[in-house]
């Protein structure tokens, strides 16, 4: 049975500048950087503690346009330590949004990813 979402695509305009964003702004752990075939990168990151990575694509390779692809919502423990940590280093966020659903704060990632981290 199927336990789990494997990988989520994103598609960007410079791989690198992203896996840094993922890696050093908010966290993620690379986990996979491999050829996928000439000249062309596999890299998955993944959050602390988390079962689904990220890959991390280079947008022209496969046709696509930067920003096409996936919209990204993360879950924490505690939105205001979050939000707090990541402004610490330097990310912009959103002041959080209370909703009957749960708590947000949007995070602005490369190529205009918009990123919603969210506390139920």
């Amino acid at each position: 049975m199927i336990t789990h979402i494997g990988v989520a695509m994103l598609y960007v305009s410079d791989q690198q500048e992203s896996v840094d964003f993922y890696v050093e702004k908010l966290g993620f752990t690379k986990t996979t950087d491999a050829e996928m075939f000439e000249g062309t990168r596999w890299i998955e990151v993944t959050p602390p503690n988390g079962q689904t990575s990220m890959a991390i694509h280079d947008a022209a390779t496969f046709g696509k346009r930067p920003g096409e692809g996936a919209y990204l919502t993360f879950t924490c423990d505690d939105l205001q330590a979050t939000v707090a940590e990541l402004r610490g280093r330097g990310v912009t966020v959103t002041d959080p949004t209370e909703e009957p659903w749960g708590t947000y704060a949007l995070v602005e990632g490369p190529d205009g990813h918009q990123i919603q981290i969210h506390q139920k």
